[in-house]
């Protein structure tokens, strides 16, 4: 051997055991440990303090508690891969030895999403003689609020952190872990989505004296009732749109008749007219109702969040699926159907050009599986979905394809030979954990 050649760059498969055990133990912390939208202080500086350990710029308070790890590795692409940092309020009820206990829970997967995050930043920054170009690693607080992409986007995270050739994200879903499921292209991943705070304005008083009163409890029984048939009635069955009151708050006792009534109501539609549509709808029907009631004030509506239906751009999410089929095998790729479910994803892209002034940026993004062989067994296929108190992804055998999926995607922009030959998802005798249902590593 000339003893003036470079050493050899690790090979991917030793990299990837090496960047395990740190993304599985930032998974059981953070896990333990939730933050629910706006208040990820402690896991956003967990994130970025991984990221700097690897070798990353780090740049925090991008958005509120966004912070982004940037790689730069000589010339070439610019590519994303973004993660969550925020939980959901949920009490968590799946009994494991590392639950939460503070009200709050990860109930979607985002400890997930973090823990692959790191994971493939490790793999890559290990590996960094294989490819060429600049990696940027989000995390995103505030997604389900749907606030979060807005509020880093806003606060300059392009002009900060260099214009994206790519963004990428994925997932977690109740399917076998193992499994990646990409959108046909034929209707958007997630849908339009809105979310509206309502306040109706009646006359308080005595309850013995309702005739002097204006009740806006009744008043919000009738617009709950009648906002049904926005979707029963004037929907066409195709739109698949759909119209929850999620939350409900009026009076203190029985006794007082209260000054307000609130709403809180969600739309989630498959395009964005439709969402507009049924929007229009909800407000002419919350305004008639109130008439109808003699309310003293026209209701206050506000609109929360908005969000646009999210599509993957066709050539690079055709690039991703092919390097996923080469990684994990065709029997362990799907298609995802259409989903109601929400994201802001879409504003990294074309959908949010006002926001951060750069067209044709593709995004991809697809689904990855949570469940262990046992758990898919014992659940017949139906596993408690996402944002359910018993949602329990099983690390063990979800992380390590994980960050397999997203280095394959990454390395289809930032390496010269496209794509990555990694270590299957998993399927090796690289699983260095002993028991995360012990909370043990």
């Amino acid at each position: 051997m000339n003893r003036s050649e470079p050493p050899a760059p690790p090979a991917p498969e030793a990299a990837a055991a090496e960047a395990l055990r740190p993304a599985l133990t930032l998974y059981l912390d953070v896990h333990r440990n939730p933050e629910p939208s706006g208040a990820e202080r402690r896991t956003a500086a967990l994130f970025g303090d991984r990221l700097a350990a690897l070798g990353f710029e780090v740049v925090r308070g991008i958005g509120g508690h966004g912070v982004a790890g940037v790689l730069r590795n000589g010339d070439g692409p610019r590519v994303y891969l973004r993660a969550e940092l925020d939980a959901l309020p949920v009490e968590e009820r799946t009994g494991l030895p590392y639950a939460s206990g503070n009200g709050a829970m990860h109930a979607c997967g985002h400890d997930l999403h973090l823990a692959a995050a790191v994971g493939a930043a490790e793999v890559l920054a290990r590996t960094a003689a294989r490819w060429r170009g600049t990696l940027v690693v989000l995390g995103q607080p505030a997604e389900e609020t749907l606030t979060g992409a807005r509020a880093m986007l806003a606060d300059g995270l392009y002009a900060r952190c260099g214009r994206p050739d790519a963004v990428l994200a994925q997932h977690a879903a109740p399917l076998p872990a193992g499994l990646v499921a990409h959108g046909t292209g034929r209707a958007p991943i997630t849908a339009a989505s809105v979310a509206l705070e309502v306040v109706l304005h009646g006359r308080g008083g005595h309850a013995a004296t309702p005739h002097l009163t204006v009740d806006p409890v009744v008043t919000a029984a009738a617009v709950i009732t009648r906002l049904q048939t926005v979707v029963s009635r004037e929907s066409a069955p195709a739109e698949e749109l759909t119209l929850t009151v999620g939350t409900v708050h009026a009076g203190t006792a029985v006794n007082v008749v209260p000054d307000t009534a609130e709403l809180g109501i969600g739309l989630r539609a498959r395009s964005d007219a439709s969402l507009d549509r049924a929007l229009a709808a909800v407000e002419r029907v919350i305004r008639a109702e109130c008439a109808a009631s003699a309310c003293p004030r026209e209701p206050t509506i506000t609109v929360v969040s908005r969000a646009p239906a999210l599509w993957g751009d066709p050539a690079a999410t055709g690039a991703v699926r092919a390097a996923h089929t080469e990684l994990f095998g065709a029997a362990r790729v799907a298609d995802w159907p259409p989903s109601s479910a929400a994201e802001d994803f879409a504003l990294y892209g074309d959908a949010g050009t006002e926001l951060h002034g750069e067209p044709d940026v593709p995004l991809v993004y697809w689904m990855v599986g949570t469940a262990s062989p046992r758990q898919w067994k014992a659940s017949a296929g139906r596993l408690p979905p996402n944002h359910s108190p018993l949602f329990a992804p099983d690390p063990r055998t979800a992380l390590p394809p994980a960050i397999d999926a997203l280095v394959a995607a990454a390395l289809t922009r930032l390496s010269p030979h496209g794509g990555w030959s990694g270590p299957g998802g998993g399927r090796d005798e690289r699983r260095e954990t002993r028991d995360t249902q012990t909370g043990t590593v």
